[in-house]
C-alpha cells in the first residue's frame, strides 16, 4: 500500500490515481509471473534458457501459443537449478523480514559471548529444564493449517476465474451456430466486456486491485472494440474503478440480447434457457470471486499466528545458543551448525507465514497471484477462434441413417416432414427394422 493510498469506508484500500499500474507494467508482471511458474516444467534436460527466445520467435509474438509450447516440456529442472532462483522463492521474502533478522543477531550475539567467557553462567542451568519444542509444535500446527486454508481458498478463486472463461465460451459456441452474426457478435463483446470490468470492478472491496478502467479496461475496449462510444456513455454513470456494478450491468445486457434473439424468432424457449443459464453461470462465478475477496481469513487469526511466531523464533534462538556449550566446551563447527538449524527454523515459520499470507489475495501485483491477463487474452483468442469458424452454417439437408441397436432385416426409407423452420416430425411403423430418414421440403408435399 502507498502512502498516497486510502481507505474505503468498508475498510477496502482505495488506490491513489497516480499509483495504478500501466498496462505495459501490468503485462512485464504477469510475464514474469508466467516465467516463474513454468521454471519446473518448460526446460528439458541438457536444454539452455536460449531456447526461450527461439521459442518466442517461432511462434510469431504469440504469449499463448508460447505458453502452451513451453507447458509442453515435462522434464522437471535439478534440484540445483532450483535452488540457484532467488525472484519468486521463500529467500526473498524472508530476506527483508525484520524477526529473522532479529533471531539470528540474538544466536549470534550469545554464541560469540559464550566463546568469550571462561565461566558457565547460573543462567545456563536455569535454561535446561524449558521446553521450548512444545511451543514449535503448537506453532507448527496452526502455521500448516492456516496455509492448508489459504491454499484451498487460492484453489477455489482460481477456478472462479476459469469457470468464468468458461462460461464465455460456451455463449460464444451456442451464439455462433444459433444466431446470426450481428446479433452472436454483440452478445460475445458485451460478454467480454463483463468479464474485464469485473476485475476491474475488485478496487472496490479488500486489498484493492491493480487492474483499473484507464489502464486494462480501456485497452481491451480499444483494442477488441468490446463497447462503442454510446454503450460506454450508458455505464459511465457506475464508476468502474470503484464498484463491481458494471460488471452486473453488463450481465443483463447479455440477457437483453438473448431475450431479444428470442422475440425475433432466432432462438426457441429451450435454446433461450440455455444461454440464459451459462450467462447467469457466468455471473455467479464472478460474484464468488467478490465474495471470497470481500470476507478475507480474520485478522484474529493472523495475529495469533503473528504474535506466535514473534515469541518462538527469539526463544528458540535463546534455547539453542545456550545449549551449544560454553567456555571451555564450546566449537565454532558446533556453533555454526546450529547456526544453520536457526537459520531453517526461521526459513519454516516465517516461510510458511508468508506463503499463507500471500495465497490470501489472488487478484494484486505479487509473482505468486493469478494470471488475470493470461485468462482475459486467451478467452478472447478462443471465443475469436469459435466466431471465426471457416465452416458456414448451411442448414440441415440430409440426417445421417439411424440404427437401432440389435434389430436386423431391410431398412425402410420413412418420411421426415418439416412443418415449420423449429421442429420436425419423425414416423416409424416397423420398429423391428432399422430405419433410414429423409427430407422433404414443402415442395415435394
Amino acid at each position: 500500500m502507498s502512502r498516497r493510498d486510502s481507505f474505503r469506508p468498508n475498510g477496502a484500500i482505495k488506490k491513489a490515481v497516480e499509483t495504478r499500474l500501466t498496462f505495459q507494467e501490468l503485462k512485464d508482471i504477469e510475464e514474469h509471473r508466467r516465467e516463474i511458474l513454468l521454471r519446473v516444467s518448460c526446460f528439458r534436460r541438457g536444454h539452455s534458457c536460449g531456447n526461450l527466445d527461439f521459442l518466442l520467435s517461432a511462434t510469431d509474438g504469440s504469449q499463448l501459443l508460447y505458453a502452451t509450447l513451453l507447458s509442453l516440456a515435462q522434464a522437471e529442472l535439478p534440484f540445483w537449478r532450483i535452488l540457484l532462483f532467488w525472484s519468486g522463492t521463500c529467500l526473498k521474502e524472508i530476506s527483508h523480514d525484520l524477526l529473522v533478522w532479529l533471531t539470528l543477531v540474538i544466536y549470534a550475539g550469545i554464541r560469540v559471548y559464550a566463546n568469550y567467557v571462561d565461566f558457565v553462567p547460573d543462567s545456563v542451568e536455569l535454561l535446561e529444564g524449558t521446553n521450548v519444542a512444545v511451543l514449535g509444535g503448537f506453532l507448527s500446527f496452526f502455521l500448516v493449517l492456516f496455509v492448508n486454508q489459504t491454499n484451498e481458498r487460492f484453489l477455489d478463486m482460481y477456478g472462479f476465474s476459469k469457470a468464468c472463461s468458461g462460461r464465455i465460451q460456451d455463449v460464444a459456441g451456442l451464439a455462433r451456430t444459433q444466431l446470426p452474426p450481428d446479433v452472436a457478435d454483440r452478445l460475445v463483446r458485451h460478454l467480454h466486456a463483463a468479464h474485464i470490468a469485473g476485475y476491474v470492478g475488485l478496487n472496490a472491496i479488500g486489498q484493492g486491485s491493480p487492474y483499473s478502467k484507464e489502464h486494462f479496461f480501456d485497452v481491451y475496449n480499444q483494442k477488441h472494440g468490446l463497447l462503442n462510444p454510446d454503450e460506454m456513455e450508458m455505464i459511465d454513470h457506475h464508476d468502474m474503478d470503484n464498484s463491481g456494478q458494471c460488471m452486473k450491468e453488463l450481465c443483463t445486457w447479455c440477457q437483453d440480447d438473448v431475450a431479444g434473439a428470442r422475440k425475433a424468432g432466432h432462438l426457441d424457449s429451450y435454446q433461450e434457457k440455455s444461454m440464459h443459464d451459462y450467462i447467469l453461470a457466468f455471473r455467479a462465478a464472478m460474484d464468488g470471486l467478490y465474495d471470497y475477496t470481500e470476507q478475507p481469513p480474520h485478522f484474529f487469526y493472523i495475529h495469533f499466528l503473528v504474535l506466535l511466531s514473534a515469541l518462538y523464533l527469539p526463544l528458540f534462538a535463546i534455547d539453542t545458543a545456550y545449549a551449544a556449550g560454553w567456555a571451555n566446551e564450546a566449537y565454532i563447527g558446533l556453533d555454526v551448525l546450529n547456526g544453520v538449524i536457526v537459520f531453517l527454523q526461521c526459513i519454516f515459520v516465517v516461510g510458511l507465514r508468508d506463503l499463507g499470507t500471500k495465497m490470501i489475495d489472488p487478484y494484486g501485483d505479487d509473482l505468486e497471484d493469478l494470471s488475470v491477463i493470461l485468462y482475459v487474452e486467451s478467452t478472447l483468442e478462443t471465443c475469436k477462434t469459435i466466431m471465426d469458424s471457416k465452416r458456414a452454417f448451411m442448414g440441415m439437408q440430409t440426417l445421417p441413417p439411424v440404427h437401432n441397436v440389435g434389430h436386423s432385416g431391410p431398412a425402410s426409407v420413412h418420411k421426415v416432414r418439416r412443418s415449420g423452420p423449429a421442429s420436425v416430425h419423425f414416423s416409424t411403423d416397423d420398429q423391428s427394422e432399422a430405419p433410414t430418414v429423409s427430407i422433404e421440403s414443402d415442395e415435394e408435399k
